[in-house]
C-alpha cells in the first residue's frame, strides 16, 4: 500500500474572519486603531475653538473672517472627499499599515506647519494636506473589518463611534484652554500627538491585509465619483448610499448650525455651548461604546438601524422645537439613547457587503461621501440660518436648519425600510 507523503492541508477560515495563527496579534491591534482615532479626533478638536481666531490674524474686517474661513472649510473637506478612495484603495494594494503611518506623519506635518503660518494662502494650502492625510480614518475603518468578523463589525465601528465622542469631549476643551494662552498652541500639541501616534504604530502595528487578499490599485476605481457609483452597485447596499448621505448631510448641518443656532434662539455663550457639545460627546461613547453591543445581542442590525433612523429624525425636530434651552439636554439624552448606533450599524452593514479585497476601497468610498457631506451642509445651514436670524429670540422658525435635518432623516429612514424590504424579498425568492 502507497503512503500518502502530502502535508496536511490547512482547514479553510470563512471570509472576514482571521487564521488562528496572527489572529491575536491582530486582535491586539484593534487599541492601536480605537488610539489613533482618539488622537484624530481629538486633534481636530483642539483647533476647533482657535482655527476661526487664527483665520482672523489675516483678514481685516468679521465679513472677510467669515468668508476665508468658509475657504478654508471648504478646502479641507474637498481634499478629503477626493483623497478617501485614493487612500482606501493604496491601503488595498500595499496593506492598511504603510498608508496609516504615511497619513499619521502627513497630518502632523500639516498641524505644525498651520500653528507656524505666515499668510492666508499657507493656511488654505496646508489645510489641503491636512483633509488628505485626515482621510486615513478611512483606512482605519478597513482595518478594522480586517481584523474583526462580519457578525461583530456593528460593535466594533460602534466602539469607533464611542472614540469619536470621546475626542469630541478631550478636544474642544483642550484646545480652548491650549488657545486662551496662545493660538499656535493648539495645533503644535496636535502635532506632537500625531508624531507620539506616528511611533507607537511604526515600532508596534501589525499588518491586518495578508498578501492573498490585495488587490492592483485601479485610478478608475479611485475616482471620488466613480467610487461612489461603485460602493452603489455592491450587492446588498444599493440605496443604503442615500441613506448614508441623508444622515450624514444631516448630521453636518447640525455641526456647522449648533452655535449660531443656540445663540439666535437662547442667548447662549461658549459655556453653555461647550457643555452641550460635552454631553453630546459623553452620549455617544456611552451608547456607541457599551449599549450598542449589548442591544445587538437583542434586536436585529436592521432593526437598529430602522430605529435608530426614525429616532434621529425626531431628535432634530425636537432640536428645533426646544423653547427653552434645557430641553435640549434633554433631547441630547434620549435621543442618542435611541438613534446613536445607527450610523455604525449601517456601516458595518456596508462593510460586510464587501469582500476581503476591497474593504479599503469601500470603507474609503463611504468617508469620500461623508466628505462631499461635510462640504455642502455649511452652505445649505447657513443659507437657512440667514432666512431666520431676523426673527427675535426664541421663535420657532429659528429651528429652521433641523427642520430641515429631520426631513432629511425621516426621507433615510423612508429609503432604508424600502431597501430591506426589497432584500428580504430577494433572500425569500432566492431560498
Amino acid at each position: 500500500m502507497q503512503s500518502d507523503s502530502r502535508q496536511p492541508q490547512q482547514a479553510a477560515t470563512p471570509e472576514g474572519a482571521l487564521p488562528a495563527s496572527g489572529r491575536a496579534r491582530r486582535e491586539a491591534a484593534m487599541p492601536f486603531i480605537i488610539i489613533t482615532m482618539l488622537i484624530d479626533m481629538i486633534a481636530i478638536g483642539l483647533i476647533i475653538p482657535v482655527l476661526p481666531l487664527l483665520v482672523g490674524k489675516f483678514t481685516n474686517s468679521p465679513s472677510e473672517q467669515t468668508f476665508w474661513f468658509g475657504v478654508v472649510s471648504f478646502a479641507f473637506g474637498i481634499a478629503n472627499f477626493v483623497a478617501s478612495p485614493i487612500l482606501g484603495g493604496l491601503s488595498d494594494r500595499f496593506g492598511r499599515r504603510p498608508v496609516l503611518l504615511i497619513g499619521i506623519a502627513g497630518l502632523a506635518t500639516s498641524f505644525w506647519v498651520t500653528g507656524l503660518a505666515s499668510a492666508l494662502w499657507v493656511l488654505i494650502a496646508v489645510r489641503v494636506v491636512s483633509g488628505a492625510t485626515q482621510a486615513n480614518m478611512s483606512v482605519a475603518n478597513a482595518y478594522v473589518a480586517d481584523i474583526t468578523p462580519p457578525e461583530e463589525r456593528a460593535r466594533r465601528f460602534g466602539l469607533l463611534g464611542a472614540t469619536f465622542g470621546m475626542g469630541f469631549i478631550l478636544g474642544p476643551v483642550m484646545g480652548g484652554v491650549l488657545g486662551d494662552r496662545d493660538i499656535h498652541l493648539p495645533f503644535f500639541v496636535a502635532g506632537g500627538l500625531a508624531i507620539i501616534n506616528w511611533l507607537y504604530g511604526f515600532f508596534i502595528l501589525p499588518e491586518s491585509l495578508p498578501q492573498d487578499r490585495r488587490r492592483a490599485f485601479d485610478w478608475k476605481r479611485a475616482n471620488p465619483f466613480s467610487a461612489l457609483v461603485g460602493l452603489a452597485r455592491l450587492q446588498g447596499v444599493g440605496s443604503l448610499v442615500a441613506v448614508i448621505a441623508c444622515a450624514s448631510l444631516a448630521q453636518f448641518v447640525l455641526h456647522s448650525s449648533w452655535v449660531l443656532y443656540t445663540t439666535f434662539k437662547f442667548g447662549w455663550g461658549p459655556m453653555q455651548n461647550g457643555l452641550s457639545l460635552f454631553t453630546v460627546g459623553m452620549m455617544s461613547m456611552i451608547v456607541q461604546g457599551f449599549l450598542l453591543k449589548h442591544m445587538l445581542k437583542r434586536f436585529s442590525a436592521r432593526a437598529l438601524a430602522i430605529t435608530g433612523l426614525m429616532a434621529s429624525s425626531a431628535t432634530y425636530l425636537g432640536f428645533g422645537l426646544a423653547s427653552e434651552g434645557w430641553m435640549m439636554f434633554v433631547v441630547i439624552i434620549i435621543g442618542n439613547i435611541l438613534g446613536g448606533g445607527a450610523q455604525a450599524v449601517i456601516q458595518s452593514l456596508v462593510s460586510n457587503a464587501a469582500d476581503a479585497r476591497t474593504q479599503g476601497q469601500t470603507m474609503g468610498s463611504v468617508s469620500s461621501l461623508n466628505s462631499l457631506m461635510a462640504v455642502i451642509a455649511p452652505v445649505v445651514g447657513a443659507s437657512l440660518l440667514t432666512e431666520v436670524s431676523h426673527l427675535p429670540r426664541g421663535h420657532w422658525l429659528i429651528g429652521m436648519p433641523f427642520y430641515f435635518c429631520a426631513a432629511l432623516q425621516a426621507v433615510g429612514t423612508l429609503i432604508a425600510i424600502r431597501h430591506f424590504r426589497r432584500q428580504q424579498a430577494l433572500a425569500a425568492a432566492s431560498t
